[in-house]
């Protein structure tokens, strides 16, 4: 599967909603508010640690198939079915609560690790960060999932790594953004922003299930031949170039 802007505009969104999660969106606040105690760009280092742990997280196990010497077919498959059973999940909240409660113990492990840090500094806040990604992704573990299932799709580790640091960026930069608007401005829109994210996992989980369910019917490969053929050069050029 070649990697498109669509497909790059799903992991960005994937990111951004995984951040809007009911055990994730009360905490940025609180999580900012340390940073910037920590240090005047403290935030900053904060998202690109955040960043930096889910784009980890998700290359290394979006490309272990590749590494161990699955067979392509194989892992394509593989990685269409996760991404339906994660599309799934996502059109669920019961289904979401289920899946954080069963990955909780690697929350209290990060837990355990976020304790040991230093704190000060943008060393530190940076540490924070990436140990954040850890803890937060039994709430954003379907979103993240879908987005690795999609990377799966992708034949070469350069577009694997650009979708999952897409996701990473998508996930900081509410954080970054609401947090520096301040805990006022988050008070009066958490309502809004919660349901928006609901409804968007619900939108998201559609789209990953349609598009799983095309990648294990094959019907996504003439798709992808039409759309390659009907673009324009530059952009044909853009999206295979890595």
């Amino acid at each position: 599967m070649v990697f498109g802007p669509g497909t790059y505009a799903l992991g960005l969104l994937a990111g951004v909603l995984s951040t809007l999660s009911p055990c994730v969106l009360p905490l940025i606040p609180v999580v900012v508010g340390s940073a910037v105690a920590a240090h005047r760009r403290g935030p900053l280092a904060l998202a690109a640690g955040l960043t930096l742990s889910f784009a980890l997280m998700g290359t290394v196990i979006a490309y272990a198939g590749n590494s161990i010497g699955l067979d392509p077919e194989t892992l394509r498959q593989v990685g269409a079915v996760l991404l339906g059973l994660f599309g799934l999940v996502l059109l669920s909240s019961s289904l979401q609560r289920r899946y954080a409660a069963a990955t909780s113990g690697v929350s209290s492990a990060g837990q355990n690790l976020l304790a040991r840090l230093p704190l000060d500094g943008l060393w530190g806040q940076l540490s924070v960060g990436v140990v954040l990604g850890v803890i937060w992704s039994p709430c954003v573990g379907p979103t993240l999932g879908a987005a690795i299932g999609l990377a799966s799709q992708g034949r070469d580790l350069g577009p694997i790594s650009v979708l999952m640091l897409l996701f990473g960026v998508g996930a900081a930069a509410p954080l970054l953004i609401l947090g520096l608007l301040g805990h006022s401005y988050l008070s009066r829109m958490k309502s809004s922003l919660l349901r928006f994210g609901q409804r968007g996992k619900a939108v998201l989980g559609a789209l990953f299930l349609i598009l799983a369910i095309s990648i294990v019917s094959g019907v996504d490969r003439p798709l992808e031949s039409w759309l390659v053929d009907h673009s324009p050069t530059w952009l044909t050029n853009l999206t295979t170039r890595y």
